[in-house]
Formats: structure tokens, C-alpha cells, sequence
């Protein structure tokens, strides 16, 4: 059986509007078969969007596996001065994004990744609710390879249920990100994560003590330092 993550485009179209309400707007998006919660709006996306401060966001923000593009148009809604990219693997959900940002009058950039492959700049925010459906592997390339998507000090905000391994995911993440949980509602856990941007500034800095043979210690420190980021931070 297809699910909304492997875009398949013979998955019969049956296109219909939903209508919900945040922040007390109603909203009303253009759905499909072969997309995420093609029905409502998923709950852990309202927790999600629940738990972030819109109005404080600025600069560039990816919505990533946008699926209907509900994140991106509640937050270009209710904030016009951040520039958003949508992006997600399904070109139906695509298509849809396209139709529901003209439908609710918000601008955005919208385009066909497989996760980060076809994204080609930095942001100061990546937020998403990721397809846990898709495995541990897909799940781990969305949360931790936001670190090359994310500016100095970016922040990554994404949702995931208590029973589908978000505590051992945040430890996961620590090794590059400053973490910590925002928010908690039915099992579904909000966390926010800052990049540790000087890490690599640490790695590059010993690196070059190395290069030009400064002292046998710092060799030996930039030999380990070097492990660790090969071991945690490839």
C-alpha cells in the first residue's frame, strides 16, 4: 500500500477542500488521496504550530515536508515579513501547496525535494513534523541534517510522538544542537534546537594549529578532535 511519503502518481485523485481553525481564522485548503492527513489538520502539526512564537520568527524559513503546506500558510498568514520555502518529496502534496497558497494569499517559494537534495541555501528556521511512517533513516536525515541547512544559531522546531523514540532522538541530537522541549500534549513532544555553530569553528581552528606544526600537543588534540567529528557530526 502507497503512503503520502512515496509519491505515487497513480493513487487516484479525488480532490476536496477542508476547512479547520488557529488562532481563531478558519482556514480552507485543497486535499487529495495520496497526501499527509488528507482529511483534517493533523493534530501534532497544531501542537507543533501551537508551540512556536510566529510573530518572533524572521529571515528564512523552510518548511520542510510541507505535504498541503499548512505550516507555511499559517505562518505566512500570521507573519509577512519571513521569506518561506515549502518543500516535500510528493508532487501531488506539491501541487497542492501551490493551489493553497494562491486559495489563502500567501507567498512562498515551492519546490520538489527528497528531503534537502534539491535545497541549495541556509535558513535561520527549519520546521517540520516528519513522516515517522518513512523509518528511523529518513527520520534522522530530516532532523539532523538540518545542521548544513541551518545558519549560525538556527533553530530547528519539529514534533514527534513520546512512543515513536523522541527522547532518544534529542539525545541524538545534542551532539550538535543545544536542545530542549517546548511543549507537551497527548504524547506528542515539541522541540526546539539550536545549532552549535562553534563546533565546527573549534575543529577548524585546532585543524590549522596542526597545518602549521605548532606543538606536538596540539596534534595529538587535533587527531581527536578530528575523530569526534567524523564519529558525531558527518
Amino acid at each position: 500500500m502507497s503512503q503520502y511519503f512515496d509519491n505515487d502518481k497513480n493513487i487516484k485523485s479525488e480532490r476536496k477542500i477542508i476547512k479547520f481553525n488557529f488562532d481563531n481564522k478558519v482556514f480552507s485548503i485543497y486535499s487529495d488521496n495520496g497526501v499527509f492527513s488528507k482529511d483534517r489538520f493533523d493534530y501534532g502539526t497544531r501542537v507543533l504550530l501551537n508551540s512556536v512564537d510566529i510573530d518572533k520568527l524572521s529571515g528564512n524559513v523552510l518548511d520542510l515536508g510541507c505535504g498541503l503546506g499548512v505550516v507555511g500558510i499559517i505562518l505566512g498568514t500570521f507573519n509577512k515579513c519571513i521569506n518561506i520555502d515549502m518543500v516535500d518529496i510528493n508532487e501531488r502534496a506539491i501541487s497542492l501547496v501551490r493551489d493553497n497558497l494562491t486559495l489563502n494569499k500567501v507567498k512562498a517559494n515551492v519546490f520538489s525535494s527528497d528531503v534537502y537534495s534539491n535545497v541549495n541555501k541556509k535558513y535561520d528556521y527549519i520546521i517540520t513534523n516528519p513522516p515517522i511512517r518513512a523509518g528511523k533513516n529518513v527520520i534522522r536525515g530530516f532532523l539532523l541534517g538540518s545542521y548544513d541547512y541551518l545558519k549560525d544559531d538556527g533553530i530547528l522546531y519539529f514534533v514527534m510522538r513520546k512512543d515513536h523514540g523522541v527522547k532518544s532522538m534529542i539525545k541524538e541530537l545534542s551532539v550538535k544542537f543545544n536542545t530542549s522541549i517546548v511543549n507537551k500534549d497527548k504524547g506528542f513532544y515539541v522541540v526546539l534546537c539550536t545549532k552549535k555553530w562553534y563546533l565546527r569553528w573549534i575543529f577548524l581552528s585546532i585543524f590549522y594549529l596542526w597545518i602549521k606544526n605548532v606543538k606536538k600537543y596540539y596534534k595529538c588534540v587535533a587527531i581527536f578532535i578530528l575523530c569526534v567529528q567524523k564519529r558525531f557530526l558527518s
